[in-house]
């Protein structure tokens, strides 16, 4: 008996995040995966979730902040208050640390904070501590000590559930041969299975014909990045 497109789904676990959608967990991310769901035991009272955009950083923050009842900023937007935010909820998330901190000598201080009351800080980057710029050296000392969890790019398993589930939420049924040949030849990305799905379902209602090997052959060929 054939398998339909929504049974790829159940053959990875799932982690249920903040009024979400729940977050699909392979080899890909399941070390990261591992450190949410061992807090609050951690040993340690800081850490690093690294990994490239759209590898499900944020949805990961969402879920630690369901269980830690923590607060959440981007690093751009560090203030003052986060300070008091961490005093009042014992836990913060502090993201996109690679895209610049708005005051390092504050997050040196909340990070300081953190250590000496035994808070805790989530902080999330698209790489690892010791490739960002940081202009203060206590600062960029104290982030390179921190561990460092990473996320890779989606294996297939992971880009198969991704897609079945990117489809159904189009309510479109695909047959299982079709993702498994999408996911061997797309990009390793979140991004680009949101690209290729949102084509593929144009593709689908402009010539009336459902999501077949060669509509999503089709739908390849036009979400393809340029070769640089």
């Amino acid at each position: 008996m054939t398998a339909t497109p929504h049974q790829l789904v159940l053959d990875l676990p799932h982690l249920a995040a903040l009024g979400a959608e729940d977050f699909l967990v392979s080899d890909s991310n399941r070390a990261a995966v591992d450190l949410i769901e061992r807090w609050p035991s951690w040993p340690y009272w800081a850490a690093v979730v690294v990994g490239p955009a759209g590898s499900g950083k944020s949805h990961l923050v969402n879920v630690w902040r369901a269980r830690s009842g923590g607060g959440r900023i981007d690093a751009g937007m560090l203030g003052e208050a986060s300070i008091s935010g961490l005093d009042r909820d014992k836990a913060l998330a502090i993201e996109d640390i690679d895209r610049g901190v708005a005051d390092e000598r504050l997050m040196f201080h909340v990070l300081n904070l953190a250590r000496q009351h035994r808070h805790t800080v989530l902080l999330t980057s698209r790489r690892a501590p010791g490739e960002i710029e940081i202009s203060v050296p206590d600062l960029r000392s104290r982030l390179r000590a921190l561990p460092v969890v990473a996320i890779a790019a989606p294996d297939e398993p992971l880009l198969r559930a991704m897609l079945v589930k990117l489809f159904a939420d189009r309510q479109l049924a695909v047959e299982p041969h079709v993702v498994a040949y999408i996911a061997l030849h797309m990009e390793r990305s979140t991004e680009a299975a949101v690209r290729i799905v949102a084509e593929a379902d144009r593709l689908s209602l402009a010539t009336k014909r459902k999501v077949t090997r060669a509509l999503a052959a089709a739908a390849l060929g036009r979400t393809a990045e340029p070769e640089a």
